[in-house]
């Protein structure tokens, strides 16, 4: 059985991230979505939170397992009993930052393989920081994230508590 992990904070997810997760699904027998937590970001939701966002955002696809983990992304992707590191780009910027951290990874543990997969055009512009400023500013955020993150965000942005 190869199964994959696809790691990220997703805060939140997009439907750039739903692409490539459905993606990887056609490829992998399993796809292990690992929300990782970052110590450097503050997040606009918990780790439950976007756990259970995912989950709800990824229940179409049937051999997706959603999980979360901090620490060493090789240790995680070990536990899971992986050996292949799935990472979404959407331009140049990105594939500079994720090219090296795939080096990193492979320099560390050499059976972990990194593949990138491009999202399709038209989530390209699509980033997690930019739906939180766009919605931080009453911007639409309709078809740019799955319809139970949008009344999530939204409901978010009505506490008043959370700032960019």
């Amino acid at each position: 059985m190869q199964i994959a992990v696809c790691p990220g904070s997703f805060d939140p997810v997009t439907n750039g991230h739903v692409d490539i997760f459905e993606r990887a699904s056609v490829i992998f027998d399993e796809v292990v979505i690992g929300v990782f937590h970052n110590p450097n970001k503050k997040p606009m939701f918990t780790m439950e939170q976007r756990v259970e966002l995912l989950k709800e955002s990824t229940k179409h696809i049937k051999n997706i397992r959603v999980d979360s983990f901090s620490g060493l992304l090789n240790e995680y992707v070990k536990r899971q009993n992986a050996n292949v590191i799935i990472r979404g780009l959407r331009a140049t910027k990105d594939f500079e930052y994720e090219f090296q951290r795939a080096l990193l990874i492979k320099k560390i543990d050499s059976e972990i393989e990194t593949i990138f997969m491009m999202t399709s055009s038209e989530y390209s512009f699509l980033s997690s920081s930019g739906i939180k400023e766009l919605a931080k500013f009453n911007g639409n955020i309709k078809g740019l994230v799955p319809e139970c993150v949008e009344i999530k965000i939204k409901q978010r942005m009505n506490e008043n508590s959370y700032n960019i």
